[in-house]
């Protein structure tokens, strides 16, 4: 069976889309897992890998319309990833000549749009991030209390606040300085909630948040499945909400996040119950278009592929350079 993946990537944080609706049929989990641990490998992988698959499909909850699911490269599944959002957003924009429509991921259906450019030829995609839920059983964490906000974890971070939050992937968040940012200290911690330990039984996503100015901020995190990746859109999204909330940001103004990726832009919103969520803006980049059976990938016999490249890597490159000099 022949697969066509599109590698794309939001703030550099880099997937293979895969729209089953187009297969002679559909993956089973095995073969999905097994094909997402091979082409996303760093080393062997299929264009020097990614951080995982991205699963166009039919959604399940509404009559009609698409789905998105996230294979991280591990092979475990995540609930949701807000820079993959934007590229599968951008995928089903040019696919269905829609600007503005929903797409359904595993625990909610969620608004998408065709933004304003960020910069020259860059395309640019809005997505929303919800729910949230400051609920410990939601992410799970177990803790003495239902919710965890600016408060330590003295027995393996002393000195350091964190705020715990699920959107609906789990956060762990602590507003730091520039040296605990790039300290071996942030990759200890991450590593050690991420393997077994009492707190965090399914890992957690976990981000070193500076403040770099009014309504603007640096996100560094370690991706539960993944590690230190350039950017995660969900942990931008939750330390948006985490600036607000406790460092005196601006609900319904656009943050400037910047990451080791790029730069996206987000917007903190509460609902009149109290509750919130939040937008994500940035880049839907597509880098190249792949064509490969399944019985190769599964058999690793990766140099059968036939890859065209789309010609986007440096515009956004570009877009960096001239954003980093400013």
């Amino acid at each position: 069976m022949q697969l066509e993946f599109i590698k794309v990537h939001g703030s550099e944080n880099e997937f293979f889309i895969l729209d089953e609706t187009l297969l002679e049929r559909p993956l089973t989990q095995d073969e999905l897992v097994s094909l997402t641990k091979i082409i996303t490998d760093r080393n062997t992988g299929l264009l020097k890998g990614a951080d995982g698959v991205l699963l166009v499909g039919t959604a399940k909850r509404k009559e009609s319309g698409e789905s998105m699911r996230v294979i991280n490269n591990d092979g475990s599944e995540a609930s949701m990833c807000g820079n993959g959002l934007r590229t599968v957003a951008r995928y089903l924009s040019e696919k269905k000549k829609l600007d503005e429509f929903i797409i359904e991921t595993m625990h909610a259906d969620l608004q998408v749009k065709k933004a304003e450019e960020l910069g020259k030829n860059i395309q640019t995609f809005q997505v929303e991030i919800s729910p949230v839920s400051f609920n410990l059983e939601k992410l799970p964490f177990n803790w003495k209390s239902e919710n965890f906000i600016d408060q330590e974890l003295s027995d393996l971070a002393p000195g350091l606040k964190f705020s715990a939050v699920a959107v609906p992937n789990p956060h762990l968040i602590s507003f730091v300085d520039h040296g605990t940012l790039t300290s071996p200290q942030f990759e200890k911690l991450a590593k050690y909630l991420n393997g077994k330990n009492p707190y965090f039984p399914d890992g957690v996503n976990i981000s070193f948040v500076e403040e770099l100015g009014k309504q603007e901020i640096f996100v560094r995190t370690f991706e539960r499945g993944v590690g230190f990746t350039n950017a995660c859109g969900t942990a931008m999204a939750a330390s948006s909400l985490m600036y607000v909330l406790l460092k005196g940001g601006m609900i319904e103004e656009k943050i400037q996040v910047t990451n080791p990726g790029g730069m996206v832009q987000t917007i903190v919103h509460k609902h009149e119950d109290g509750t919130y969520w939040m937008d994500l803006i940035g880049n839907a980049t597509f880098l190249n278009k792949v064509s490969i059976s399944l019985e190769d990938i599964l058999d690793s016999k990766l140099d059968n592929s036939n890859s065209v490249s789309l010609n986007e890597a440096k515009a956004y490159r570009e877009f960096i350079e001239n954003f980093s000099a400013v």
